[in-house]
């Protein structure tokens, strides 16, 4: 008689485990929001951080005269001096 009643318990498993999850997972929800009450306001939510990011290199951006750009010239001397000014004299 056991082992026909365990075959039949695992074959029908799904279906009585299901509507048991169901009504325990109802009963919960439902405690849960009787116990913690009213829903509170929406908070704003606050910028991520590549949009602060955007916004503060657009503000610096507004703040430049983009007309004025270093030369060529100027700009070799953010490179390594060990490798571009090499062969070069020194400047006075």
């Amino acid at each position: 008689m056991w082992p026909v009643l365990w075959t039949v318990v695992r074959t029908y498993a799904p279906y009585v485990t299901f509507p048991v999850a169901f009504v325990v997972g109802a009963v919960g929800y439902h405690l849960e929001w009787f116990i913690r009450g009213k829903d509170p306001q929406p908070v704003e939510e606050e910028k991520s951080i590549s949009e602060r990011r955007e916004d503060r290199k657009l503000d610096e951006l507004l703040g430049k005269d983009h007309t004025q750009v270093l030369s060529l010239k100027d700009k070799l001397e953010f490179a390594p001096k060990s490798v571009l000014n090499r062969n070069r004299p020194e400047k006075n």
